[in-house]
C-alpha cells in the first residue's frame, strides 16, 4: 500500500488543485443568505453556531439576475451515519422561480435531525431523486463530509482574518508588524516563522503570508464544534497524510488535511452524470460567501456544490480565558486590552456578539455595576473596549465577559481591573529620609496598585518638572529614580500622574545633605558606654536602644572610620548577648537611620581600693616628697588593690592590664607570675616595678583595666602619675642670704622650675636640654626647695637637703650618696642659728641667679 500512497496524493491533488504552496478555495462562488428563528428571536447565519429541533431556517439563493444555467437548491438533514434520512427531509427550491428569488423559503429542522446540508445541482431531469438517492445510499459520506467542511470553514476563517491584519498592519505601521502578528498567532492558533522579523521591514510581511495552507494551527474549539456533526473520530485521512514522509512530514496543516479528506470522500460518489465538489461557507451577517477549489462543470458530470450548515445539537460555548488570571488591569487607561486566547472561533468569527464586561467593585457590593461594551479583536491579542470606558468606583474591580453565543447568553472569562482613587500614594516608611543631594537616589512609593501610574514627575522648590525613570518591582509599589546630583537641600515635590485623574498625587518631600553613614553600634551588656562606628558620624544627635536613650560622648577617626563613644542613660543589663538588635540613630537634621548592634558579654570591670609606693628597706630615706598622692615614682614599687565588680569574684584566670594612657607602655599582670595576689575571693593585690617593666623613659598617666581569660577587657581606671625625679645631692649655701645657693645632682632637666617657696614665684625655670649638675638658686629657708617635674608640671614638689656651708666645700669630703627620694634628716638646731638669716632681696634689683655659677667663697 505505500508504494501507491504518491500516486494517490498525486491524484487527489491533480483532481482538485491542492498542493502546499496554493492556496485553496480562492474561486469565489453563489451567495446564499440565511436566517435561523428560534422562538420569536431571528439571527443572521454568522450568529448561529449550532442549529436544534424546531427551528425554522430562511434561506434565499442569492444568485444574479442574469444567471443562465438553473441551479436547484436542496436543502437536506441527516441523522447519523448508520440512519438514512426520510424523503421528507429533503426540500427542492427551484431558484429561478420568483418566489425563490424574491421571498425565499422556510425550512423547519425536523426532529432526530444531526446535521444540515446544501445541495446546490444544475437542473437536470431526476435531479433531485438522484441526489436524495445518492444522500440516503451513503450517510456517512456527507455526515462525514458535513464535518469537515465545517471545520475548514472556521479554519478558513482563521486564515482570512491572520492574511488581512498582516496586510493591514504593514500598509499603515510596519513598526508594529512583529507585536500584531505575534498577538495574532496566539489569538488565532496561526503558526508564525519567528525568521520572517530578521528580513528587513519591507520583506517581513511577504514572509508571514507565504505558505498559507501550512499556518494554520489544530485548534479545540474547532474540534469541539466538529464533534457536534458526529460521532466518530474526524481527520483520520488528514494524520496520516500530516505526518507521512512521503507527504511531506507535516508540511500540512489540519485545514489542508480538513480538504483533503472531503475530496477523498466526495469523490467516492461520483457518478456519470454528477460529482460532488466541495464549498467552504464564510458568513457574512446573513450571507454564506462559498468559496470553491474546483471550477463547476455543466456537462456530464455536472458539478454539485455541497454546503455545510451549522450542526444540530446543543451549543457549545467557546472555552475562552485570560491569558494571566491572576494579572491586574488599569480599567482607564487608554488602548486598554484585556489579553485573551483559547479560542479561535471568538476572534475570526461572529459567533460571539453583544459582547460586554459586567464590572463589580470587590470592596463594596452595593456599589452599581457598570457594563461596558467589548469586542474580540486579535491584532491587539484580546478584548478591548468599544467606547472610552465611563467613570467606575475607585479600588479593585472584577470584571465579567458577559455575550451572546449564538441564541444563548454566555459567560466568559474573568479580569481584575483597578481604577485609580487620588491621594493613595505614600511614601515607604524606610524612605522617609531617603533623598540625599549629590546623586540620584531611589523612593520607594506605595499604594494599593499600580497599573494606573502614567508617568512621574520631580520638581525642585525653585526648578521646572522633570520626568523621572521609575519602575513597578510589587504591583503595590513603585521605585523612582530622583536624580538629585546637581540640586541643593531642601523642599522636592514628587507627582505620581495616573490615567484617568486630571491632577496628580503630590508627594512633598526634603533632600538632605549627604548623611552618616552607620556600620555597627556595639556594646556588652551592663556598660554605660556603646561605641558606634561608621562615616560622618559628627551629624549623629542622639540614638534610642531598646528604650536606652543614648548620647555622644566623644568622637575619634580611626583609619577610615569615625569611632563614636556614646553614653547610655538607662542601664543595658537586661541585653542579651548574642541577641539582634537594631538601634535607631537620629541625626541633627531630623533624619532617622537605623543601625545594626552587637550586644557582647559582659564586661570584666573592677573597682581601685587603694594605691601606694613601696621604697627598699635598705636606700636612705628620700628627701623629696611628691606633693600628690596621685605622682607614682617611675624607680619605686607600684602595689594597689583591686575588688571584682563583674564577675562578683576574681577569677583565677583574670589578668590585668597596665599601661600609659596614651598607649606608649603597656603590662600585664596575673596569678601565674605573681605580679597579682588574691587578698580574697574578691579582692587582688597588684605589684608593679615601674623602671623594670618600662624602662627610665616611662612617665605620664597610666591607668588600669580587668581582662577575662578571652581577652574581653574593662573600662580603665586612671592609676596615678609616673613621675621621675632628679638625683638631688648637696645643697651648698653662703653664710650671706642675699647669695645665691648652689644645688648639686643628677638628671636635673626633668625638674622645669626650681625655686626657695612654695609658690614658685622668685624660681628658676631649667632648660629641657640642661646638661650640668649644677643649679643656682636663691637662698632657701632652713634648707627646703620646691620644685615641679615635667613629668607631672602642675604639681608642686618639695626638697629637704642639709644645707652645707659654701667656704667648707673644698675641705669637707664629699657627702654620702643617697637616694634621691630618700628621706634626708633634718639638719640640727644649732647648724640652722649658726647660718646668717635670710636677708630679703632688695626690690628692683636686677640680680638674677645663673646656671653652673661657681659658688661663693
Amino acid at each position: 500500500m505505500r508504494r501507491f500512497l504518491p500516486l494517490l496524493l498525486f491524484f487527489f491533488f491533480a483532481t482538485f488543485g491542492l498542493s502546499a504552496d496554493a492556496p485553496a478555495f480562492d474561486l469565489t462562488g453563489p451567495k446564499v443568505d440565511v436566517h435561523v428563528k428560534r422562538g420569536e428571536v431571528t439571527l443572521p447565519i454568522s450568529q448561529v453556531p449550532n442549529l436544534e429541533p424546531g427551528d425554522r431556517l430562511w434561506v434565499h439563493p442569492d444568485l444574479p439576475l442574469s444567471q443562465s444555467a438553473h441551479y436547484v437548491l436542496i436543502v437536506a438533514f441527516l441523522r447519523g451515519v448508520t440512519n438514512p434520512p426520510p424523503p421528507e427531509w429533503f426540500t427542492r427550491v427551484e431558484t429561478w422561480s420568483r418566489q425563490a428569488r424574491e421571498e425565499g423559503i422556510f425550512v423547519t429542522v425536523p426532529a432526530e435531525a444531526q446535521q444540515a446540508l446544501i445541495f446546490l445541482a444544475p437542473e437536470t431531469g431526476g435531479d433531485f431523486s438522484t441526489l436524495r438517492a445518492a444522500v440516503r445510499g451513503r450517510p456517512g459520506a456527507f455526515v462525514r463530509a458535513t464535518q469537515d467542511l465545517q471545520a475548514a470553514s472556521f479554519d478558513r476563517m482563521r486564515l482570512d482574518a491572520y492574511l488581512a491584519e498582516v496586510k493591514t498592519t504593514s500598509q499603515t505601521d510596519p513598526k508594529l508588524l512583529r507585536e500584531r502578528a505575534e498577538n495574532l498567532a496566539r489569538t488565532l492558533g496561526i503558526r508564525v516563522d519567528q525568521q520572517c522579523f530578521d528580513k528587513p521591514t519591507d520583506q517581513q510581511a511577504p514572509c508571514l503570508v507565504q505558505h498559507t495552507d501550512g499556518l494554520v494551527l489544530d485548534d479545540a474549539n474547532t474540534q469541539s464544534l466538529v464533534t457536534q456533526l458526529a460521532n466518530g473520530a474526524t481527520g483520520d485521512l488528514m494524520n496520516q497524510l500530516s505526518y507521512s514522509n512521503m507527504a511531506g512530514g507535516g508540511e500540512f496543516s489540519p485545514y489542508v488535511g480538513a480538504i483533503l479528506d472531503t475530496a477523498r470522500i466526495l469523490a467516492s460518489l461520483h457518478t456519470a452524470h454528477f460529482q460532488y465538489i466541495p464549498a467552504l461557507a464564510l458568513p457574512t451577517k446573513d450571507t454564506l460567501n462559498l468559496r470553491l477549489n474546483v471550477p463547476p462543470s455543466f456537462r456530464d458530470p455536472k458539478s454539485v456544490v455541497v454546503v455545510a450548515l451549522p450542526p444540530v445539537s446543543p451549543a457549545k460555548p467557546p472555552a475562552l480565558h485570560a491569558v494571566s488570571p491572576e494579572e491586574k488591569y488599569c480599567a482607564l487607561k487608554p488602548g486598554l486590552v484585556l489579553p485573551a486566547d483559547g479560542a479561535a472561533v471568538v476572534f475570526s468569527t461572529q459567533l460571539a456578539y453583544n459582547l460586554s464586561l459586567h464590572i463589580v467593585s470587590e470592596a463594596n457590593a452595593k456599589t452599581p455595576a457598570v457594563d461596558v461594551p467589548v469586542k474580540a479583536d486579535p491584532a491587539e491579542g484580546g478584548l478591548i473596549p468599544v467606547d472610552a470606558v465611563p467613570a467606575l468606583p475607585g479600588g479593585e474591580l472584577t470584571a465579567v465577559l458577559h455575550g451572546k453565543w449564538g441564541f444563548d447568553d454566555w459567560e466568559g472569562p474573568h479580569f481584575r481591573l483597578h481604577s485609580p482613587q487620588p491621594g493613595k500614594w505614600t511614601l515607604a516608611v524606610g524612605d522617609q529620609s531617603a533623598l540625599v543631594v549629590g546623586r540620584e537616589d531611589s523612593l520607594h512609593l506605595e499604594d494599593d496598585s499600580s497599573v494606573c501610574v502614567e508617568s512621574v514627575e520631580e520638581q525642585a522648590e525653585s526648578g521646572s518638572p522633570v520626568k523621572v525613570v521609575w519602575r513597578s518591582p510589587k504591583p503595590d509599589s513603585l521605585e523612582v529614580a530622583v536624580p538629585l546630583k546637581d540640586a541643593k537641600p531642601g523642599p522636592v515635590t514628587v507627582e505620581v500622574h495616573q490615567f484617568g485623574l486630571k491632577t496628580p498625587d503630590k508627594l512633598p518631600l526634603l533632600a538632605y545633605a549627604e548623611a552618616a553613614s552607620l556600620d555597627r553600634l556595639t556594646l556588652s551588656a551592663g556598660d554605660h558606654q556603646a561605641l558606634l562606628r561608621g562615616n560622618r558620624l559628627d551629624e549623629v544627635a542622639k540614638a534610642e536602644l531598646e528604650g536606652i536613650a543614648l548620647k555622644p560622648l566623644k568622637l575619634k577617626r580611626v583609619e577610615d572610620f569615625d569611632n563614636l563613644e556614646m553614653t547610655t542613660e538607662g542601664s543595658t543589663a537586661s541585653l542579651e548577648p548574642g541577641k539582634s538588635y537594631e538601634a535607631k540613630v537620629q541625626l541633627q537634621d531630623g533624619r532617622r537611620l537605623k543601625v545594626p548592634v552587637t550586644v557582647g558579654p559582659p564586661r570584666p570591670q573592677i573597682a581601685l581600693l587603694n594605691k601606694g609606693v613601696q621604697e627598699e628597706a635598705s636606700a636612705a630615706p628620700s628627701p623629696v616628697r611628691l606633693g600628690s598622692p596621685d605622682d607614682l615614682p617611675v624607680d619605686g614599687r607600684l602595689v594597689f588593690f583591686l575588688k571584682s565588680l563583674e564577675p562578683a569574684s576574681f577569677p583565677r584566670n583574670e589578668k590585668v592590664e597596665v599601661g600609659a594612657v596614651d598607649g606608649g607602655f603597656q603590662t600585664i599582670l596575673s596569678l601565674t607570675d605573681g605580679s597579682l595576689m588574691l587578698e580574697d575571693a574578691k579582692t587582688a593585690m597588684g605589684a608593679v616595678e615601674p623602671l623594670a617593666r618600662f624602662g627610665a623613659s616611662a612617665f605620664g598617666p597610666i591607668e588600669v583595666r580587668a581582662m577575662s581569660a578571652v581577652g574581653v577587657t574593662g573600662d580603665w581606671l586612671p592609676l596615678g602619675t609616673l613621675v621621675r625625679v632628679p638625683g638631688f645631692k648637696e645643697l651648698r649655701c653662703p653664710r650671706a642670704v642675699a647669695k645665691p645657693c648652689t644645688l648639686t645632682g643628677t638628671n636635673l632637666f626633668l625638674a622645669s622650675d626650681i625655686g626657695p617657696t612654695a609658690d614658685l614665684d622668685n624660681a628658676i625655670d631649667v632648660p629641657p636640654d640642661f646638661t650640668g649638675t649644677q643649679l643656682s638658686l636663691p637662698h632657701p629657708v632652713n634648707g627646703t626647695v620646691y620644685f615641679k617635674l615635667r613629668d607631672d608640671p602642675a604639681t608642686v614638689q618639695t626638697l629637704t637637703l642639709p644645707i652645707t656651708p659654701a667656704n667648707q666645700g673644698n675641705q669637707a669630703s664629699a657627702p654620702p650618696a643617697v637616694s634621691p627620694i630618700a628621706q634626708a634628716p633634718v639638719p640640727p638646731a644649732a647648724a640652722l642659728d649658726a647660718a646668717p638669716a635670710a636677708q630679703p632681696e632688695k626690690a628692683g634689683s636686677s640680680a638674677a641667679p645663673k646656671l653652673d655659677a661657681p659658688p661663693n667663697k
